[in-house]
């Protein structure tokens, strides 16, 4: 009989890094659905497997896993900013799990956190609950802590579509999301996108 190499629900596996085959565990919450293996390893690919002196932003991080595969990728430094409070305290004893000196996990809200933020990010992640719909107000706030050159990756029911000083890098689809890689120019525009 073969061996089973699926983790059960309430873990992922960091796919890649120092810490591959590390598993994190997360509370079974109802808008909390982490990136599946598949679409991290695609993401991953795009942004390069070596993040070293890398800032990174996960914006909605739920699990924690894009911004765990970050540092374990090398990632200088990468916020995890989730409203949970479950998950935030997940997130806590995963890194400390870990020892993942490069990870701070803010409690709080996404929309929140860009008004206050005075730090500027390489590499952003943005994996937003659907049925809130808040990827516009986020995206109009994100070019405050983007450095020029910074990539964004986006999950949304529908791809949005780049304007501006945005150009999308990489876009793919996997069952009811769509998923794609945007860079930011400079600070002189906006994305639409029916979201």
């Amino acid at each position: 009989m073969a061996k089973s190499t699926e983790v059960p629900a309430g873990r992922v596996r960091i796919i890649g890094g120092a810490w591959k085959k590390s598993v994190l565990r997360f509370p079974a919450l109802a808008d909390l659905r982490p990136t599946p293996d598949r679409v991290r390893e695609t993401l991953f690919n795009w942004l390069g497997q070596d993040l070293s002196g890398q800032a990174c932003l996960d914006l909605f991080a739920g699990s924690g896993a894009l911004g765990f595969e970050a540092a374990s990728r090398g990632a200088s430094r990468v916020v995890l900013v989730e409203r949970d409070r479950e998950a935030v305290r997940a997130m806590l004893a995963n890194a400390e799990r870990l020892a993942a000196r490069t990870l701070q996990v803010v409690a709080g809200d996404a929309s929140a956190f860009l008004r206050t933020a005075n730090e500027k990010f390489d590499v952003v992640f943005l994996d937003p609950p659907f049925r809130q719909n808040v990827l516009p107000e986020v995206l109009a706030r994100l070019p405050g802590v983007l450095r020029p050159g910074a990539r964004v990756y986006v999950e949304a029911p529908e791809p949005l579509e780049a304007q501006g000083a945005w150009r999308e890098l990489k876009r793919s689809r996997a069952g009811q999301v769509s998923y794609q890689l945007l860079e930011w120019s400079d600070d002189r525009s906006g994305l639409s996108g029916d979201v």
